[in-house]
């Protein structure tokens, strides 16, 4: 688990809520000279939102759907149901429900009756996507996560908001695949291995109830050796019977190109990358051309 970043595909409510942030400073403004600048400066959010869903739908409309077993080493798409790794459970933080994946959010009202975020994160543990040829390991890590089934709920004086990829849901991916050989598996046995420590030390009483022998509260060097021979285990047992073939593995591609999760047919993906796409391409015409005739005319907008 880590802080969420801002690496995660906001275009329809980031740019929606710069266009109000721009709307809400010319009002603030109380001058009509400040529109033509808002409206030129909306439709230049509007264009840089437009490239960012058009290049999305692009490589979602023209890639093809490839097949665990028979997919390209390289840039591909799959689709599949979610399935947990053997040995590796994941829990939503909040909510305790067994998933793929999560994001979650506290936030806490203030005397102001304002929300301000308390605490956040994201996992970035390893999952699988099944289809009916194989089985693909999923490396969340720097996804742009969409269509995750949303959930929030108050408490008292918290709210809070968890986003999940669920076992056996729809699950399609977009990204780097990669086999590894038997050369490879060491290298990444070590990095599945890390990172499953540092998933269990999220959880530090569950951690020191199963390695802190002498109860003391911290772990010995004993102890730690104990739990990275387990955490060893545990990625060995996963990947059981996968090494004569190697382990497929969908990851976020070294190149910059858009790594995308989903937890919906890819028909829907796609349709609603080409539908934010055009919104944002009419807006961004007509509040460029509102704006140019304000400038051109001097006049103030009604």
């Amino acid at each position: 688990m880590k802080r969420r970043g801002w690496r995660r595909f906001r275009s329809g409510w980031l740019t929606g809520g710069l266009h109000f942030l721009i709307l809400w400073l010319a009002i603030e403004a109380e001058s009509a000279e400040a529109w033509p600048y808002a409206l030129a400066a909306m439709a230049v959010v509007s264009f840089f939102a437009w490239a960012a869903n058009y290049r999305r739908y692009r490589q979602v409309h023209d890639l093809p759907t490839s097949k665990v077993a028979s997919a390209a080493q390289g840039y591909v798409e799959l689709f599949g149901r979610g399935a947990l790794i053997a040995g590796t459970p994941i829990n939503a933080p909040l909510s305790g429900v067994p998933c793929c994946w999560y994001s979650y959010t506290v936030e806490v009202k203030s005397s102001d009756d304002k929300w301000k975020e308390e605490d956040s994160g994201e996992s970035i543990a390893h999952f699988l996507l099944v289809d009916e040829t194989g089985e693909c390991v999923v490396s969340p890590d720097g996804a742009e996560i969409i269509f995750p089934q949303h959930k929030c709920w108050t408490q008292g004086s918290r709210r809070y908001t968890e986003e999940l990829l669920l076992p056996e849901g729809h699950i399609y991916a977009l990204g780097d695949f990669v086999t590894t050989g038997p050369a490879d598996l060491q290298a990444g046995e070590n990095k599945d291995v890390g990172h499953l420590l540092a998933d269990w030390k999220q959880d530090q009483a569950t951690l020191l109830e199963r390695f802190d022998a002498d109860r003391s509260g911290t772990l010995d060097l004993t102890e730690w050796e104990r739990a990275r021979l387990e955490a060893r285990r545990a990625v060995r047992e996963r990947s059981r019977g996968s090494a004569g073939e190697g382990l497929h593995l969908i990851r976020k591609p070294a190149d910059g190109r858009v790594f995308i999760l989903a937890g919906e047919l890819p028909e829907r993906i796609g349709r609603r990358f080409a539908l934010w796409s055009w919104g944002h391409l009419i807006f961004f015409f007509a509040a460029g051309i509102i704006s140019f005739l304000l400038f051109s005319s001097g006049s103030p907008a009604p």
